[in-house]
């Protein structure tokens, strides 16, 4: 079984002990990612639509770099501070996923790092054809 670290600048850094994602064969578990800008590592200015927008953005990222894209998600995390706000997050979501639609859990939390409001994370399985070998 082979594993492999993904990184790329296009998302945000590491801020801990962790990958921003590893692929095992072709299942890949995308890390957390909060509402940080790549270039200057800070939370992005604006509402909570702003931050779960670049959280998507992120995400897709580090999927891309994976070798998918967000049709290959299986399921996704989301972590917020305030759960009033997942009507915001189902409207977004709606720009970049498409039927049918991946696994979901939405978790109310107290805190999130560096005082996000918003944290998601994913598993991705990646289709045969974009499975370069590790």
């Amino acid at each position: 079984m082979a594993k492999q670290i993904i990184q790329t600048d296009k998302a945000p850094q590491a801020i801990g002990t962790y990958s921003q994602a590893v692929r095992v064969d072709r299942t890949v578990y995308l890390s957390g990612q909060i509402p940080l800008v790549p270039e200057t590592m800070t939370i992005i200015e604006g509402d909570i639509s702003a931050q779960i927008t670049q959280v998507f953005d992120n995400l897709q990222a580090v999927a891309e770099a994976a070798g998918g894209d967000f049709s290959d998600i299986v399921k996704l995390n989301v972590f917020l501070t305030d759960l009033a706000h997942f009507p915001l997050v189902n409207e977004i979501m709606g720009r970049y996923f498409q039927a049918p639609y991946p696994a979901r859990a939405a978790i109310g939390v107290a805190a999130l790092p560096k005082a996000a409001d918003v944290e998601m994370d994913a598993i991705m399985i990646l289709k045969p054809q974009e499975y370069p070998a590790c």
